[in-house]
C-alpha cells in the first residue's frame, strides 16, 4: 500500500475512477489535463496503489490568500474505487493531504461536493469538515 504522485501512465485508471464519479466522457482530454496538472507548481495529484493496482486518486490545489496569513488547499477531485471503499484508503489519503497542506502553510482545506454525493458527505463529516453555506458559481459556457 502506498500513496505516490500520479503519472501519465495512471491515466486509464484515473479515467475509470472518474467514470465512477459520473464523469464518463474524459477520454478525449484526460491526458492533456493530466499533463497540465502534473506540471502545475501549485497542484498535486496522488494515487493510492496496492499490489500494483491504483485504487484511488486525489488532486489538491494550493491557493495563496491575500488578506490572510495562511493559504488554503482545495481538494478538486477525490475518488476511491467502489470495490475498495470503507477500507481506510480515503482516510489515509485525506490525512496525507492535510499534512501536505500544513507543510505548504495552509490554514484550511476546502472542497465542493455535490448534494447528490451523500456517502461522500458522511466521509467528510467524519474527517472534521463542516458545511459553509453559499457556494456561488457562474457558468462560462455559451
Amino acid at each position: 500500500m502506498s500513496i505516490r504522485k500520479a503519472t501519465l501512465a495512471d491515466s486509464t485508471k484515473i479515467q475509470n475512477l472518474l467514470k465512477q464519479m459520473d464523469y464518463p466522457d474524459t477520454g478525449n482530454f484526460i491526458l492533456k489535463k493530466l499533463e497540465i496538472l502534473l506540471s502545475h507548481p501549485d497542484a498535486v495529484l496522488f494515487v493510492y496503489e496496492e499490489a500494483n493496482k491504483v485504487l484511488a486518486f486525489i488532486s489538491i490545489h494550493f491557493i495563496p490568500q491575500l488578506a490572510l496569513e495562511g493559504d488554503f488547499a482545495r481538494i478538486c477531485y477525490f475518488a476511491v474505487d467502489e470495490t475498495a471503499r470503507s477500507k481506510g484508503i480515503g482516510k489515509e489519503m485525506e490525512a496525507f493531504c492535510v499534512a501536505l497542506a500544513r507543510e505548504r502553510n495552509c490554514d484550511r482545506i476546502e472542497l465542493h461536493s455535490h448534494s447528490r454525493r451523500t456517502e461522500a458527505h458522511r466521509f467528510y463529516d467524519r474527517q472534521g469538515y463542516t458545511e459553509v453555506p453559499k457556494y456561488l458559481v457562474k457558468s462560462l459556457k455559451s
